[in-house]
């Protein structure tokens, strides 16, 4: 938490990044030797939540509002963060009004309450002059929302313990180069995560988990994409054992067909990608094209095109095309979102 000096701003804005789910999840080891879930997500360039935050000293701290009502979550979390930060400024906590809007779409498992949560302790800490470090940030929104992605730390690749609010290993400083073509599965219907089924994982479940931590860990080390997308398809199917989305062995055996390195998913929601290599021989616009009539031809709606390069322009038709973010719509108070909000 940085250091607070002078007398607090009162309003406050945040912002969060947003993600394309996951390449690797499942239950590994700490340090310690302890078993602890955890995850690894793929970043998604273009804006995500922003929340404003106002403070009305005097006013009790339940006096808190949240627009839309229905963001609980990052409700919960600015509540959290009022208490946190009025104790660092040596202030009484206070009400106050809680503004939030973004392009995530809700149930596809691209972060979205995250997002929002993250967003708005940001804009609370800077109502009250103060910036919270990304570990600090971590432990409020896991306690609002008893699972956080890791987007805090703002798109570094990291196998994050989501339960737990920490960082079990920074794998790298960047992933490998990847072009990703983005699709949803089922539809695009929200997933409800509490109606998954639950298995408990195996000693055999762990080892094969640590196994591709390994050889995730190369993978980014070393900048060999191929090897990336081995693992993220290796951990997808893995995943579909929960999700069983009907489309999964089509998309696996079209993107053999088309040579790229394989598939990644939201492992809580309908989100997919394609994952190619930019760096192969051809023209990786014609590659885009390909991979997009494929997934037309089997009824699987596309629904963006990006990268993973260090200054990534992401666009509806692929990365030949340059310009702002393709929003997801409708761009109103955040909804179930189905295709049409992608």
């Amino acid at each position: 938490m940085s250091p607070a000096t002078g007398t607090p701003p009162d309003t406050g804005t945040g912002h969060a990044p947003r993600h394309h789910g996951e390449l690797l999840q499942g239950v590994f080891r700490d340090t310690e030797g302890r078993r602890c879930a955890g995850l690894v997500t793929l970043p998604l360039p273009g804006p995500g939540s922003t929340a404003t935050f106002r403070r009305r000293p005097g006013t009790p701290p339940e006096a808190l509002t949240v627009t839309p009502a229905d963001r609980t979550k990052a409700a919960r979390a600015a509540a959290l963060a009022v208490t946190a930060c009025a104790a660092r400024r040596g202030l009484p906590p206070c009400g106050g009004e809680l503004g939030l809007s973004g392009s995530v779409p809700v149930g596809l498992g691209m972060g979205s309450s995250t997002s929002d949560v993250i967003a708005a302790v940001r804009a609370v800490a800077a109502a009250h002059g103060l910036r919270l470090a990304p570990g600090a940030v971590a432990r409020l929104a896991v306690r609002a929302e008893r699972a956080s992605d890791p987007l805090m730390l703002d798109g570094r690749p990291v196998l994050f313990a989501q339960r737990e609010g920490r960082v079990l290993e920074v794998l790298g400083r960047a992933l490998p180069p990847l072009l990703v073509v983005g699709c949803a599965l089922g539809g695009g219907a929200p997933v409800d995560t509490l109606a998954l089924p639950v298995r408990e994982a195996t000693e055999a479940d762990v080892r094969e988990y640590e196994r591709l931590r390994g050889l995730l860990r190369r993978a980014v080390a070393t900048g060999d994409a191929p090897l990336l997308g081995e693992v993220a398809t290796a951990s997808a199917r893995r995943g579909q054992e929960a999700l069983g989305h009907a489309e999964f062995g089509t998309l696996t055996a079209l993107a053999r067909r088309i040579g790229a390195l394989g598939v990644q998913i939201a492992h809580s929601g309908a989100v997919a990608g394609v994952l190619l290599d930019p760096a192969a021989p051809g023209d990786p616009r014609a590659r885009v094209r390909d991979c997009l009539r494929a997934l037309s031809a089997h009824g699987i709606p596309a629904t963006r095109v990006f990268t993973t390069l260090p200054t990534p322009k992401e666009s509806p038709h692929g990365p030949a095309r340059r310009g702002r973010d393709r929003q997801a719509r409708p761009d109103t108070p955040r909804r179930p979102a189905r295709l049409s909000a992608l």
